[in-house]
Protein backbone atom coordinates (compact mmCIF):
# COMPACT_ATOMS: atom_id res chain seq x y z
CA UNK A 1 0.00 0.00 0.00
CA UNK A 2 1.46 3.36 -0.98
CA UNK A 3 2.21 5.87 1.75
CA UNK A 4 -0.22 8.74 2.01
CA UNK A 5 2.53 11.28 1.38
CA UNK A 6 3.40 9.45 -1.85
CA UNK A 7 -0.15 10.07 -3.07
CA UNK A 8 0.12 13.73 -2.09
CA UNK A 9 3.46 14.07 -3.86
CA UNK A 10 1.95 12.63 -7.03
CA UNK A 11 -0.65 15.42 -7.02
CA UNK A 12 1.99 18.05 -6.26
CA UNK A 13 4.27 16.75 -9.03
CA UNK A 14 1.43 16.94 -11.54
CA UNK A 15 0.67 20.52 -10.41
CA UNK A 16 4.32 21.62 -10.64
CA UNK A 17 4.65 20.09 -14.13
CA UNK A 18 1.41 21.74 -15.30
CA UNK A 19 2.82 25.09 -14.25
CA UNK A 20 6.07 24.47 -16.13
CA UNK A 21 8.23 23.66 -13.12
CA UNK A 22 10.39 20.63 -12.41
CA UNK A 23 8.55 17.98 -10.38
CA UNK A 24 11.63 17.52 -8.13
CA UNK A 25 10.34 20.52 -6.14
CA UNK A 26 7.14 18.71 -5.16
CA UNK A 27 8.37 17.07 -1.95
CA UNK A 28 5.84 16.86 0.90
CA UNK A 29 6.62 16.55 4.59
CA UNK A 30 4.78 16.69 7.89
CA UNK A 31 4.17 20.24 9.04
CA UNK A 32 6.15 21.55 11.98
CA UNK A 33 3.25 23.95 12.58
CA UNK A 34 0.25 21.62 13.09
CA UNK A 35 -1.75 24.64 14.25
CA UNK A 36 -1.58 25.96 10.67
CA UNK A 37 -1.60 22.84 8.50
CA UNK A 38 -0.99 19.09 8.49
CA UNK A 39 1.51 18.83 5.62
CA UNK A 40 3.74 21.25 3.82
CA UNK A 41 5.58 21.66 0.53
CA UNK A 42 8.49 24.10 0.48
CA UNK A 43 9.55 23.43 -3.11
CA UNK A 44 8.60 26.87 -4.38
CA UNK A 45 11.35 28.39 -2.22
CA UNK A 46 13.98 26.22 -3.90
CA UNK A 47 12.45 26.65 -7.40
CA UNK A 48 12.59 30.44 -7.15
CA UNK A 49 16.32 30.52 -7.77
CA UNK A 50 16.16 28.33 -10.88
CA UNK A 51 13.16 30.10 -12.43
CA UNK A 52 14.07 33.60 -11.24
CA UNK A 53 10.59 34.20 -9.90
CA UNK A 54 9.24 35.11 -6.46
CA UNK A 55 8.54 31.89 -4.50
CA UNK A 56 5.07 33.08 -3.46
CA UNK A 57 4.17 33.46 -7.17
CA UNK A 58 5.28 29.89 -7.89
CA UNK A 59 3.42 28.60 -4.83
CA UNK A 60 0.30 30.49 -5.89
CA UNK A 61 0.31 28.96 -9.37
CA UNK A 62 0.72 25.44 -7.98
CA UNK A 63 -2.03 25.97 -5.39
CA UNK A 64 -4.43 27.09 -8.12
CA UNK A 65 -3.86 23.77 -9.94
CA UNK A 66 -4.50 21.84 -6.72
CA UNK A 67 -7.76 23.53 -5.78
CA UNK A 68 -9.84 21.10 -7.82
CA UNK A 69 -8.31 18.01 -6.22
CA UNK A 70 -10.60 16.13 -3.82
CA UNK A 71 -7.65 14.99 -1.74
CA UNK A 72 -7.29 18.27 0.12
CA UNK A 73 -9.53 20.17 2.50
CA UNK A 74 -7.13 23.11 2.48
CA UNK A 75 -4.47 24.20 -0.03
CA UNK A 76 -2.96 27.65 0.42
CA UNK A 77 0.14 29.60 -0.53
CA UNK A 78 1.71 31.45 2.39
CA UNK A 79 4.56 33.96 2.35
CA UNK A 80 7.37 33.68 1.56
CA UNK A 81 6.37 30.64 -0.56
CA UNK A 82 5.11 27.78 1.58
CA UNK A 83 2.30 25.54 0.34
CA UNK A 84 0.16 24.50 3.32
CA UNK A 85 -1.97 21.37 3.04
CA UNK A 86 -4.78 19.74 4.99
CA UNK A 87 -6.20 16.39 3.94
CA UNK A 88 -9.86 16.01 3.12
CA UNK A 89 -11.64 14.05 5.88
CA UNK A 90 -13.37 11.72 3.42
CA UNK A 91 -10.11 10.94 1.67
CA UNK A 92 -8.38 10.34 5.01
CA UNK A 93 -11.04 7.96 6.33
CA UNK A 94 -10.91 5.96 3.09
CA UNK A 95 -7.13 5.67 3.37
CA UNK A 96 -7.32 4.56 7.02
CA UNK A 97 -9.96 1.98 6.16
CA UNK A 98 -7.65 0.72 3.40
CA UNK A 99 -4.89 0.31 5.98
CA UNK A 100 -7.14 -1.83 8.14
CA UNK A 101 -7.84 -4.20 5.25
CA UNK A 102 -4.29 -4.33 3.87
CA UNK A 103 -1.60 -6.91 4.64
CA UNK A 104 0.65 -5.68 7.46
CA UNK A 105 -1.66 -2.65 7.77
CA UNK A 106 -0.27 -1.20 4.56
CA UNK A 107 3.45 -1.64 5.24
CA UNK A 108 5.05 -2.81 2.01
CA UNK A 109 7.79 -5.40 2.17
CA UNK A 110 11.04 -4.48 0.46
CA UNK A 111 11.34 -5.25 -3.24
CA UNK A 112 15.00 -6.13 -2.70
CA UNK A 113 15.22 -8.43 0.33
CA UNK A 114 18.70 -8.73 1.81
CA UNK A 115 20.40 -11.47 3.79
CA UNK A 116 21.51 -9.77 6.98
CA UNK A 117 23.60 -11.20 9.83
CA UNK A 118 23.26 -9.44 13.18
CA UNK A 119 26.19 -10.01 15.54
CA UNK A 120 24.88 -9.37 19.04
CA UNK A 121 28.40 -9.17 20.45
CA UNK A 122 27.42 -11.80 22.97
CA UNK A 123 28.84 -12.39 26.42
CA UNK A 124 31.81 -14.50 27.40
CA UNK A 125 30.80 -17.96 28.56
CA UNK A 126 31.37 -18.95 32.19
CA UNK A 127 30.26 -15.51 33.35
CA UNK A 128 26.72 -14.53 34.38
CA UNK A 129 24.93 -11.96 32.25
CA UNK A 130 25.24 -8.50 33.74
CA UNK A 131 23.66 -5.19 32.80
CA UNK A 132 26.51 -4.50 30.38
CA UNK A 133 24.98 -7.19 28.17
CA UNK A 134 21.51 -5.63 28.18
CA UNK A 135 21.74 -3.10 25.38
CA UNK A 136 23.30 -5.31 22.71
CA UNK A 137 20.63 -7.94 23.36
CA UNK A 138 17.53 -5.76 23.26
CA UNK A 139 18.70 -3.34 20.55
CA UNK A 140 19.81 -6.26 18.39
CA UNK A 141 16.51 -8.07 18.92
CA UNK A 142 14.50 -5.02 17.88
CA UNK A 143 16.63 -4.33 14.80
CA UNK A 144 16.25 -7.99 13.80
CA UNK A 145 12.45 -7.87 14.17
CA UNK A 146 12.11 -4.62 12.22
CA UNK A 147 14.17 -5.85 9.30
CA UNK A 148 12.29 -9.14 9.19
CA UNK A 149 8.98 -7.27 9.21
CA UNK A 150 10.04 -5.54 6.00
CA UNK A 151 10.88 -8.86 4.36
CA UNK A 152 14.63 -9.22 4.85
CA UNK A 153 16.20 -12.56 5.77
CA UNK A 154 17.89 -11.96 9.11
CA UNK A 155 20.20 -14.30 11.01
CA UNK A 156 20.74 -13.36 14.65
CA UNK A 157 24.05 -14.65 16.01
CA UNK A 158 24.78 -14.66 19.74
CA UNK A 159 28.51 -14.86 18.91
CA UNK A 160 29.77 -15.94 22.33
CA UNK A 161 33.25 -15.33 23.64
CA UNK A 162 34.64 -18.79 24.47
CA UNK A 163 38.24 -18.85 23.30
CA UNK A 164 40.23 -16.23 25.15
CA UNK A 165 42.22 -15.94 28.35
CA UNK A 166 39.14 -16.43 30.53
CA UNK A 167 39.11 -20.12 29.52
CA UNK A 168 42.75 -20.51 30.46
CA UNK A 169 42.08 -18.84 33.82
CA UNK A 170 39.13 -21.13 34.62
CA UNK A 171 41.00 -24.30 33.69
CA UNK A 172 44.11 -23.18 35.61
CA UNK A 173 42.01 -22.42 38.69
CA UNK A 174 40.27 -25.81 38.44
CA UNK A 175 43.65 -27.51 38.23
CA UNK A 176 44.76 -25.63 41.34
CA UNK A 177 41.63 -26.63 43.28
CA UNK A 178 41.11 -30.18 41.95
CA UNK A 179 44.45 -31.46 40.60
CA UNK A 180 43.24 -35.07 40.88
CA UNK A 181 40.69 -34.67 38.05
CA UNK A 182 41.35 -36.92 35.04
CA UNK A 183 41.30 -33.87 32.73
CA UNK A 184 44.78 -32.97 34.04
CA UNK A 185 46.29 -36.47 33.65
CA UNK A 186 48.47 -36.40 30.54
CA UNK A 187 48.47 -40.18 30.10
CA UNK A 188 44.68 -40.56 30.48
CA UNK A 189 43.27 -42.65 27.61
CA UNK A 190 39.66 -43.33 28.60
CA UNK A 191 36.40 -41.47 28.08
CA UNK A 192 36.05 -38.23 29.98
CA UNK A 193 33.03 -37.97 32.34
CA UNK A 194 29.75 -36.79 30.84
CA UNK A 195 28.94 -34.76 33.94
CA UNK A 196 30.88 -31.56 34.62
CA UNK A 197 33.08 -31.50 37.74
CA UNK A 198 31.50 -28.19 38.78
CA UNK A 199 28.11 -26.53 39.08
CA UNK A 200 27.00 -23.27 37.46
CA UNK A 201 27.36 -21.54 40.83
CA UNK A 202 30.92 -22.82 41.24
CA UNK A 203 31.78 -21.83 37.68
CA UNK A 204 30.51 -18.28 38.22
CA UNK A 205 32.70 -18.01 41.32
CA UNK A 206 35.81 -19.56 39.76
CA UNK A 207 36.40 -17.01 37.00
CA UNK A 208 36.36 -13.80 39.10
CA UNK A 209 38.54 -15.49 41.71
CA UNK A 210 41.04 -16.59 39.08
CA UNK A 211 41.00 -13.22 37.34
CA UNK A 212 41.64 -11.32 40.57
CA UNK A 213 44.44 -13.73 41.59
CA UNK A 214 46.15 -13.44 38.19
CA UNK A 215 46.41 -9.66 38.55
CA UNK A 216 48.49 -10.08 41.71
CA UNK A 217 50.50 -13.14 40.62
CA UNK A 218 52.27 -12.89 37.24
CA UNK A 219 53.38 -16.51 37.30
CA UNK A 220 49.74 -17.62 37.66
CA UNK A 221 48.70 -15.45 34.71
CA UNK A 222 51.55 -16.89 32.65
CA UNK A 223 50.34 -20.41 33.46
CA UNK A 224 46.80 -19.40 32.38
CA UNK A 225 48.14 -17.99 29.10
CA UNK A 226 49.96 -21.26 28.42
CA UNK A 227 46.83 -23.22 29.29
CA UNK A 228 44.91 -21.08 26.77
CA UNK A 229 47.44 -21.90 24.06
CA UNK A 230 47.24 -25.65 24.88
CA UNK A 231 43.44 -25.51 24.78
CA UNK A 232 43.54 -23.87 21.35
CA UNK A 233 46.10 -26.43 20.16
CA UNK A 234 43.78 -29.30 21.08
CA UNK A 235 44.75 -30.59 24.56
CA UNK A 236 42.07 -33.30 25.00
CA UNK A 237 41.54 -32.82 28.74
CA UNK A 238 41.25 -29.07 28.37
CA UNK A 239 38.89 -29.47 25.41
CA UNK A 240 36.67 -31.75 27.50
CA UNK A 241 36.54 -29.16 30.30
CA UNK A 242 35.88 -26.45 27.72
CA UNK A 243 32.87 -28.41 26.46
CA UNK A 244 31.55 -28.76 30.01
CA UNK A 245 31.91 -25.00 30.50
CA UNK A 246 30.05 -24.32 27.25
CA UNK A 247 27.20 -26.70 28.05
CA UNK A 248 26.55 -25.32 31.52
CA UNK A 249 26.95 -21.69 30.44
CA UNK A 250 24.71 -22.04 27.40
CA UNK A 251 21.89 -23.56 29.44
CA UNK A 252 21.94 -20.57 31.80
CA UNK A 253 22.38 -18.00 29.02
CA UNK A 254 19.42 -19.38 27.07
CA UNK A 255 17.24 -19.21 30.17
CA UNK A 256 18.14 -15.57 30.82
CA UNK A 257 17.78 -14.46 27.20
CA UNK A 258 14.40 -16.19 27.04
CA UNK A 259 13.27 -14.07 29.99
CA UNK A 260 14.28 -11.02 27.96
CA UNK A 261 12.35 -12.39 24.95
CA UNK A 262 15.58 -12.34 22.96
CA UNK A 263 16.06 -15.18 20.49
CA UNK A 264 19.12 -16.14 18.48
CA UNK A 265 18.99 -18.13 15.26
CA UNK A 266 22.51 -19.43 15.79
CA UNK A 267 24.73 -19.68 18.86
CA UNK A 268 28.07 -19.29 17.14
CA UNK A 269 31.21 -18.87 19.20
CA UNK A 270 34.57 -17.22 18.82
CA UNK A 271 36.13 -20.68 18.58
CA UNK A 272 34.10 -21.46 15.44
CA UNK A 273 36.31 -19.02 13.51
CA UNK A 274 39.58 -20.75 14.47
CA UNK A 275 39.68 -23.18 11.50
CA UNK A 276 39.75 -20.19 9.12
CA UNK A 277 42.57 -18.23 10.77
CA UNK A 278 45.63 -20.06 9.41
CA UNK A 279 44.54 -19.75 5.75
CA UNK A 280 43.47 -16.14 6.33
CA UNK A 281 46.86 -15.18 7.76
CA UNK A 282 48.64 -17.00 4.94
CA UNK A 283 46.51 -15.11 2.36
CA UNK A 284 47.41 -11.75 3.91
CA UNK A 285 51.11 -12.62 3.88
CA UNK A 286 51.08 -14.11 0.40
CA UNK A 287 49.25 -11.19 -1.19
CA UNK A 288 51.39 -8.58 0.53
CA UNK A 289 48.72 -7.06 2.76
CA UNK A 290 50.39 -7.97 6.07
CA UNK A 291 53.83 -6.99 7.28
CA UNK A 292 55.80 -7.20 10.51
CA UNK A 293 55.90 -4.27 12.90
CA UNK A 294 57.74 -4.56 16.21
CA UNK A 295 57.40 -8.34 15.97
CA UNK A 296 53.66 -8.32 15.35
CA UNK A 297 51.90 -9.03 12.05
CA UNK A 298 49.81 -6.01 10.99
CA UNK A 299 47.79 -4.63 8.08
CA UNK A 300 47.86 -0.88 7.44
CA UNK A 301 44.31 0.49 7.20
CA UNK A 302 44.81 4.25 7.32
CA UNK A 303 43.49 6.33 4.42
CA UNK A 304 44.58 9.70 3.05
CA UNK A 305 41.30 11.34 3.97
CA UNK A 306 41.49 10.35 7.67
CA UNK A 307 41.10 13.31 10.00
CA UNK A 308 42.57 11.30 12.88
CA UNK A 309 45.19 8.59 13.21
CA UNK A 310 43.94 5.08 12.43
CA UNK A 311 46.47 2.53 13.77
CA UNK A 312 47.31 -0.64 11.83
CA UNK A 313 45.08 -3.66 12.37
CA UNK A 314 47.09 -6.19 14.42
CA UNK A 315 46.56 -9.71 13.11
CA UNK A 316 49.06 -11.67 15.23
CA UNK A 317 50.93 -10.59 18.34
CA UNK A 318 54.70 -11.01 18.56
CA UNK A 319 54.20 -14.40 20.26
CA UNK A 320 52.02 -15.56 17.36
CA UNK A 321 48.75 -15.33 19.27
CA UNK A 322 45.64 -14.08 17.45
CA UNK A 323 43.47 -11.22 18.66
CA UNK A 324 39.83 -10.16 18.48
CA UNK A 325 40.50 -8.52 15.11
CA UNK A 326 41.84 -11.83 13.77
CA UNK A 327 38.79 -13.69 15.04
CA UNK A 328 36.39 -11.09 13.66
CA UNK A 329 38.02 -11.29 10.23
CA UNK A 330 37.91 -15.09 10.29
CA UNK A 331 34.24 -14.91 11.32
CA UNK A 332 33.54 -12.80 8.22
CA UNK A 333 35.09 -15.62 6.16
CA UNK A 334 32.82 -18.13 7.90
CA UNK A 335 29.70 -15.98 7.45
CA UNK A 336 30.50 -15.49 3.78
CA UNK A 337 30.73 -19.26 3.40
CA UNK A 338 27.58 -20.08 5.41
CA UNK A 339 25.21 -17.22 4.55
CA UNK A 340 26.71 -15.05 1.78
CA UNK A 341 25.27 -11.96 3.52
CA UNK A 342 24.49 -8.62 1.93
CA UNK A 343 24.95 -6.89 5.25
CA UNK A 344 26.49 -7.61 8.66
CA UNK A 345 25.49 -5.48 11.65
CA UNK A 346 27.67 -5.51 14.75
CA UNK A 347 26.34 -4.40 18.13
CA UNK A 348 28.89 -3.32 20.71
CA UNK A 349 29.77 -0.52 23.09
CA UNK A 350 30.45 2.64 21.06
CA UNK A 351 33.93 2.78 22.61
CA UNK A 352 34.84 -0.13 20.32
CA UNK A 353 34.35 2.00 17.21
CA UNK A 354 38.08 2.08 16.40
CA UNK A 355 38.28 -1.71 16.54
CA UNK A 356 35.47 -2.09 14.03
CA UNK A 357 36.85 0.66 11.78
CA UNK A 358 40.11 -1.32 11.60
CA UNK A 359 38.35 -4.67 11.03
CA UNK A 360 36.02 -3.30 8.34
CA UNK A 361 38.82 -1.59 6.46
CA UNK A 362 41.03 -4.64 6.70
CA UNK A 363 38.23 -6.90 5.42
CA UNK A 364 37.73 -4.60 2.43
CA UNK A 365 41.43 -4.22 1.72
CA UNK A 366 42.21 -7.93 1.68
CA UNK A 367 39.11 -8.71 -0.39
CA UNK A 368 37.03 -10.77 2.06
CA UNK A 369 33.86 -9.08 0.83
CA UNK A 370 32.74 -7.27 -2.29
CA UNK A 371 32.10 -3.54 -2.02
CA UNK A 372 28.35 -4.18 -2.24
CA UNK A 373 28.31 -5.96 1.14
CA UNK A 374 27.56 -3.44 3.87
CA UNK A 375 29.35 -3.65 7.22
CA UNK A 376 27.62 -1.61 9.90
CA UNK A 377 28.78 -0.89 13.45
CA UNK A 378 25.85 -0.08 15.71
CA UNK A 379 27.63 1.35 18.74
CA UNK A 380 25.63 2.03 21.88
CA UNK A 381 26.16 4.12 24.98
CA UNK A 382 26.11 2.99 28.60
CA UNK A 383 23.25 2.62 31.02
CA UNK A 384 24.10 4.86 33.96
CA UNK A 385 22.82 5.37 37.47
CA UNK A 386 21.38 8.64 38.74
CA UNK A 387 24.94 9.77 39.52
CA UNK A 388 25.67 9.66 35.79
CA UNK A 389 28.13 6.78 36.16
CA UNK A 390 27.76 3.19 34.90
CA UNK A 391 24.96 1.47 36.81
CA UNK A 392 26.15 -0.52 39.84
CA UNK A 393 24.73 -2.50 42.72
CA UNK A 394 24.38 -0.78 46.10
CA UNK A 395 27.75 -2.16 47.19
CA UNK A 396 29.40 -0.85 44.01
CA UNK A 397 29.57 -4.15 42.10
CA UNK A 398 28.40 -4.97 38.60
CA UNK A 399 24.72 -5.86 38.73
CA UNK A 400 23.56 -9.15 37.29
CA UNK A 401 20.95 -8.82 34.60
CA UNK A 402 18.70 -11.29 36.40
CA UNK A 403 18.84 -9.11 39.53
CA UNK A 404 17.85 -6.02 37.56
CA UNK A 405 14.90 -7.87 35.99
CA UNK A 406 13.80 -9.19 39.39
CA UNK A 407 13.95 -5.68 40.91
CA UNK A 408 11.80 -4.20 38.14
CA UNK A 409 9.30 -7.07 38.38
CA UNK A 410 9.05 -6.52 42.14
CA UNK A 411 8.40 -2.81 41.64
CA UNK A 412 5.75 -3.49 38.99
CA UNK A 413 4.06 -6.10 41.18
CA UNK A 414 3.65 -3.55 43.97
CA UNK A 415 1.99 -1.09 41.59
CA UNK A 416 -0.28 -3.71 40.04
CA UNK A 417 -1.38 -5.05 43.42
CA UNK A 418 -2.13 -1.46 44.52
CA UNK A 419 -4.36 -1.06 41.45
CA UNK A 420 -6.29 -4.21 42.46
CA UNK A 421 -7.17 -5.04 38.86
CA UNK A 422 -5.96 -8.65 38.94
CA UNK A 423 -8.17 -11.58 39.83
CA UNK A 424 -5.44 -13.53 41.60
CA UNK A 425 -1.90 -13.32 42.88
CA UNK A 426 -0.78 -15.53 39.99
CA UNK A 427 -2.38 -13.18 37.43
CA UNK A 428 -0.76 -10.20 39.13
CA UNK A 429 2.66 -11.86 38.97
CA UNK A 430 2.31 -12.71 35.27
CA UNK A 431 1.16 -9.19 34.47
CA UNK A 432 4.04 -7.75 36.49
CA UNK A 433 6.53 -9.78 34.42
CA UNK A 434 5.01 -8.55 31.13
CA UNK A 435 4.87 -4.89 32.20
CA UNK A 436 8.34 -5.00 33.80
CA UNK A 437 9.83 -6.17 30.52
CA UNK A 438 8.15 -3.27 28.73
CA UNK A 439 9.54 -0.86 31.32
CA UNK A 440 13.06 -2.18 30.88
CA UNK A 441 13.06 -2.47 27.09
CA UNK A 442 11.16 0.71 26.30
CA UNK A 443 13.23 2.64 28.85
CA UNK A 444 16.34 1.60 26.96
CA UNK A 445 15.09 1.64 23.36
CA UNK A 446 13.39 5.03 23.61
CA UNK A 447 16.89 6.52 23.81
CA UNK A 448 19.00 6.89 20.71
CA UNK A 449 21.33 3.87 20.80
CA UNK A 450 24.59 5.83 20.66
CA UNK A 451 23.68 7.96 23.68
CA UNK A 452 24.26 7.15 27.34
CA UNK A 453 21.12 7.24 29.46
CA UNK A 454 20.10 7.32 33.11
CA UNK A 455 18.33 4.24 34.45
CA UNK A 456 15.55 5.59 36.66
CA UNK A 457 13.42 2.83 38.18
CA UNK A 458 10.67 5.20 39.29
CA UNK A 459 10.35 6.87 35.89
CA UNK A 460 10.69 3.69 33.80
CA UNK A 461 7.95 1.90 35.76
CA UNK A 462 5.54 4.85 35.75
CA UNK A 463 2.15 4.48 34.07
CA UNK A 464 2.41 8.09 32.92
CA UNK A 465 4.76 9.79 30.48
CA UNK A 466 7.01 8.31 27.82
CA UNK A 467 7.30 4.81 29.31
CA UNK A 468 6.59 1.21 28.38
CA UNK A 469 3.86 0.82 31.04
CA UNK A 470 2.06 3.89 29.63
CA UNK A 471 2.07 2.37 26.15
CA UNK A 472 0.78 -0.94 27.52
CA UNK A 473 -1.85 0.83 29.62
CA UNK A 474 -3.11 2.52 26.44
CA UNK A 475 -3.36 -0.83 24.66
CA UNK A 476 -5.14 -2.40 27.63
CA UNK A 477 -7.57 0.55 27.72
CA UNK A 478 -8.42 -0.04 24.04
CA UNK A 479 -8.87 -3.77 24.66
CA UNK A 480 -11.21 -3.03 27.56
CA UNK A 481 -13.39 -0.74 25.42
CA UNK A 482 -13.52 -3.32 22.63
CA UNK A 483 -14.49 -6.09 25.09
CA UNK A 484 -17.29 -3.96 26.54
CA UNK A 485 -18.51 -3.11 23.05
CA UNK A 486 -18.65 -6.80 22.11
CA UNK A 487 -20.94 -7.38 25.10
CA UNK A 488 -23.48 -4.87 23.75
CA UNK A 489 -26.43 -6.70 22.20
CA UNK A 490 -27.29 -3.76 19.91
CA UNK A 491 -23.88 -3.47 18.26
CA UNK A 492 -23.56 -3.39 14.48
CA UNK A 493 -21.10 -5.32 12.33
CA UNK A 494 -20.25 -2.35 10.09
CA UNK A 495 -16.59 -2.30 8.96
CA UNK A 496 -16.80 1.27 7.69
CA UNK A 497 -14.66 4.09 9.06
CA UNK A 498 -16.48 7.40 8.73
CA UNK A 499 -14.85 10.79 8.18
CA UNK A 500 -13.50 12.28 11.41
CA UNK A 501 -16.16 14.02 13.51
CA UNK A 502 -13.69 16.16 15.43
CA UNK A 503 -10.11 17.42 15.56
CA UNK A 504 -8.83 14.76 17.97
CA UNK A 505 -10.26 11.98 15.81
CA UNK A 506 -8.65 13.41 12.69
CA UNK A 507 -5.34 13.80 14.53
CA UNK A 508 -5.51 10.11 15.48
CA UNK A 509 -6.25 9.11 11.88
CA UNK A 510 -3.36 11.21 10.60
CA UNK A 511 -0.96 9.54 13.00
CA UNK A 512 -2.17 6.09 11.98
CA UNK A 513 -1.23 6.92 8.38
CA UNK A 514 2.35 7.46 9.57
CA UNK A 515 2.72 3.83 10.68
CA UNK A 516 4.34 2.66 7.45
CA UNK A 517 6.83 5.57 7.16
CA UNK A 518 7.72 5.22 10.86
CA UNK A 519 8.55 1.51 10.52
CA UNK A 520 10.44 1.95 7.26
CA UNK A 521 12.46 4.86 8.60
CA UNK A 522 13.32 3.07 11.86
CA UNK A 523 14.33 -0.05 9.95
CA UNK A 524 16.45 1.84 7.43
CA UNK A 525 18.38 3.59 10.22
CA UNK A 526 18.45 0.56 12.59
CA UNK A 527 16.87 2.94 15.11
CA UNK A 528 14.28 1.44 17.51
CA UNK A 529 13.95 4.81 19.28
CA UNK A 530 12.03 6.07 16.22
CA UNK A 531 9.37 3.40 16.80
CA UNK A 532 9.19 4.48 20.45
CA UNK A 533 8.71 8.12 19.46
CA UNK A 534 5.95 7.17 17.04
CA UNK A 535 3.92 5.02 19.43
CA UNK A 536 4.25 7.53 22.26
CA UNK A 537 2.76 10.18 19.98
CA UNK A 538 0.10 7.73 18.81
CA UNK A 539 -0.82 6.75 22.39
CA UNK A 540 -1.16 10.42 23.32
CA UNK A 541 -3.38 11.06 20.29
CA UNK A 542 -5.58 8.10 21.16
CA UNK A 543 -5.95 9.11 24.81
CA UNK A 544 -6.92 12.65 23.83
CA UNK A 545 -9.55 11.25 21.45
CA UNK A 546 -10.77 8.82 24.12
CA UNK A 547 -11.21 11.54 26.76
CA UNK A 548 -13.16 13.73 24.32
CA UNK A 549 -15.40 10.98 22.92
CA UNK A 550 -18.15 8.93 24.63
CA UNK A 551 -17.59 5.81 22.57
CA UNK A 552 -19.63 3.21 24.48
CA UNK A 553 -22.62 5.48 25.14
CA UNK A 554 -22.88 6.84 21.58
CA UNK A 555 -26.47 6.39 20.34
CA UNK A 556 -25.65 6.62 16.64
CA UNK A 557 -24.67 2.99 16.05
CA UNK A 558 -23.02 3.66 12.70
CA UNK A 559 -20.82 6.31 14.28
CA UNK A 560 -20.06 4.05 17.24
CA UNK A 561 -19.10 1.16 14.93
CA UNK A 562 -16.80 3.49 13.01
CA UNK A 563 -15.01 4.47 16.21
CA UNK A 564 -14.67 0.81 17.16
CA UNK A 565 -12.99 0.11 13.81
CA UNK A 566 -10.63 3.02 14.46
CA UNK A 567 -9.82 1.61 17.90
CA UNK A 568 -9.10 -1.81 16.43
CA UNK A 569 -6.67 -0.30 13.96
CA UNK A 570 -4.97 1.72 16.72
CA UNK A 571 -4.64 -1.40 18.86
CA UNK A 572 -3.18 -3.37 15.96
CA UNK A 573 -0.64 -0.67 15.11
CA UNK A 574 0.46 -0.37 18.74
CA UNK A 575 0.73 -4.14 19.19
CA UNK A 576 2.77 -4.58 16.01
CA UNK A 577 5.09 -1.79 17.13
CA UNK A 578 5.69 -3.19 20.62
CA UNK A 579 6.35 -6.58 19.05
CA UNK A 580 9.00 -4.90 16.89
CA UNK A 581 10.47 -3.52 20.12
CA UNK A 582 10.45 -6.98 21.68
CA UNK A 583 7.63 -7.07 24.21
CA UNK A 584 3.88 -7.72 24.44
CA UNK A 585 0.82 -6.33 26.19
CA UNK A 586 -1.28 -8.06 28.89
CA UNK A 587 -5.08 -8.26 28.87
CA UNK A 588 -5.39 -6.31 32.12
CA UNK A 589 -3.24 -3.97 34.19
Amino acid sequence: MKKIMDYMEEELKSAFRSCGYDEKYAGVHLSNRPDLCEFQCNGALAAAKEYKKAPIMIAGEVVEKLQSQGMFELVEAVNPGFINLKLDKNYLSQYVMGMKLADKLGVEETKNPLTIVIDYGGPNVAKPLHIGHLRSAIIGESVKRMKRYLGHKVIGDAHLGDWGLQMGLIITELKKRKPQLVYFQKDFKGEYPEEAPFTLGELEEIYPAASAYSKEHPEYKEEALQTTVELQQGNPGYRALWNHILDISLEDLKKNYKKLQVEFDIWKKESDAQPYIADLVEKMKREGFAHESEGALVVDVKEETDAKEIPPCIILKSDGASLYATTDLATIVERKKLFDPDQIIYLADKRQEMHFTQVFRCARKIGLLTKEVKLEFLGFGTMNGKDGRPFKTRDGGVMRLSTLIDDIEEEMLKKIVDNKNQASEEDAQKTAEIVALSALKYGDLSNQAAKDYIFDMERFTSFEGNTGPYILYTIVRIKSILNKYMEQPSRTDSQKILPASGDSEKALMLLLTQFSPAVENACEDSAPHKICSYIYELANAFNKFYHETKILTEENKEQQASWIQLLMLTRDVLEICIDLLGFTAPEKM
